[in-house]
């Protein structure tokens, strides 16, 4: 176990960049407009020999209404009461201000140790600024530039104190247990399932993620564009672990103009390529539009477990007809993908979640499928006679043999006289063959050719 760190402050003082200097990587997004932070965030960091798990949290308001600030504030206090110790940050440039004062004040109410630290303080330090921290009544403060790393080592003693009791970490943050290889099967359900939720902004993807884990984790509200960050959050269902990642909702690359919403952008594309299943959450009154099918391309082209939730289904009139519309939809706007997994939910309810995470298992253990060898010949000698390959030049081409090369997605080499000429229509022939033949429905396969030096033989 670590030490439970909460990095608290009054916005745009430098949270999330001392967020990522203690995680080693940049996980949160950074940038001068105030308020980027609007759910707690958590990772494991380091500093030195010590073990930190690391939450990141949005700048304290004085808000207390119904208000999307209020709901931040809310994720604040959660994470102070869940945390061992809390790093108060303030703002040497500017110097202590009200929301400082009142933030202390607050922070003195909650039973938590509290480490005051002046951030930006690269350079000749304003010694007025660092005095001036006194009259929060948190003692002295440690001086430090998260930016640049100054004050590192001042921080450590400050928390070394506090970690004597606790042992080493196990594990990484959560890309850097995900590996694309090999996974043994009695290490399958000790590997964490990956979920990522994504789609189109409001579409209900925090209000889902929160009823998943049965609890309001996530920041929710009526307001387009809440989450900003990539959240990961960690839970077991049924004694398999789980990794879910909540995501900024994706619009068209030309409506992207805002410097935030880029980085949220491109914290979901990230979230998308180190996942393993990928829930596409689309809204049941406007199913399946443009944006959500470009998502949808995205998942497949990563290889990755596309499953759709259909929320807000409660909603719906007709739903007969908007089912059946929706089924012929994905057949034909998604032809190189048969058999998507849908579910149909509403996330507002909680009515149908609790198919979801049997739907993603099931195909993770198919994505994980390994046909042997021998069996992946024998049909393909079937397939080879009941249709054989077309003719390139006067020569027929020849395919000798196949196995599969490896699992998540499941992917198949072909070895072949003439493989750079073998047709796309004739590719997939055998990618529908391989789906129907070994029940791999809804799975992305990926087929390579090669071919060999002599195409005579």
């Amino acid at each position: 176990m670590s030490l439970s760190l909460a990095i608290v402050g009054r916005p745009n003082v430098g949270k999330s960049t001392l967020f990522n200097r203690l995680a080693g990587k940049k996980l949160a997004i950074v940038d001068r407009t105030s308020g980027v932070t609007r759910d707690r965030r958590e990772a494991k960091g380091k500093l030195g020999d010590l073990d930190l798990t690391l939450i990141d949290t949005a700048g304290f308001e004085d808000y207390n209404d119904d208000s999307l600030e209020a709901r931040m504030r809310k994720q604040t206090n959660q994470a102070v009461e869940q945390a061992d110790v809390a790093l108060f940050l303030v703002d040497a440039r500017t110097g202590i201000t009200p929301f400082d004062e009142y933030f202390a004040n607050w922070l003195r109410r909650q039973e938590i140790p509290i480490i005051l630290v002046a951030n930006k303080c690269e350079g000749s330090i304003n010694k007025y600024a660092l005095s001036e921290t006194l009259r929060l009544g948190l003692g002295e403060p440690i001086a430090i530039s998260a930016e640049h790393g100054e004050g590192m080592g001042s921080l450590y003693d400050s928390l070394a104190p506090f970690i004597e009791d606790y042992t080493q970490l196990d594990g990484g943050d959560f890309e850097d247990d995900i590996k694309f290889g090999e996974i043994l099967p009695d290490q399958m359900a000790e590997s964490p399932l990956h979920m990522a939720i994504v789609g189109r902004p409001n579409v209900g993807k925090s209000t889902l993620a929160n009823q998943i884990i049965g609890e309001e984790r996530l920041l929710v509200g009526p307001e387009a564009g809440i989450t900003r960050d990539a959240i990961t959050v960690q839970w077991d269902y049924e004694g398999r672990p789980i990794r879910l990642i909540d995501t900024a909702g994706l619009r068209r690359k030309s409506k992207v103009t805002d410097k935030v919403e880029s980085l949220s952008t491109s914290d979901t594309h990230r979230a998308i390529q180190f996942a393993q299943v990928v829930v596409l959450v689309l809204d049941a009154n406007t199913m399946l539009e443009k944006q959500d099918l470009t998502i949808a391309r995205e998942v497949i082209d990563e290889g990755r477990i596309l499953v759709v939730a259909v929320n807000k289904w409660d909603s719906v009139k007709n739903r007969a007809s908007s089912l059946k519309d929706l089924e012929y939809r994905l057949q034909t706007s998604l032809p190189q993908i048969r058999g998507v997994p849908v579910v149909i939910l509403s996330a507002l309810t909680g009515k149908g979640v609790q198919k979801l995470l049997p739907e993603s298992f099931k195909y993770f253990d198919i994505w994980n499928q390994r046909i042997p060898t021998g069996q992946l010949n024998r049909w393909l000698e079937v397939m080879l006679e009941r249709h054989p390959p077309p003719l390139v030049s006067g020569h027929r081409i020849r395919l000798r043999y196949m196995t599969q090369a490896k699992t998540r997605p499941p992917t198949f080499v072909v070895f072949s006289s003439r493989g750079n000429s073998l047709p796309e229509d004739y590719r997939r022939y055998l990618v529908n063959g391989i789906r129907e033949s070994f029940e791999l429905p809804g799975i992305p396969i990926r087929l390579l050719v090669r071919q060999g030096n002599n195409p005579y033989k």
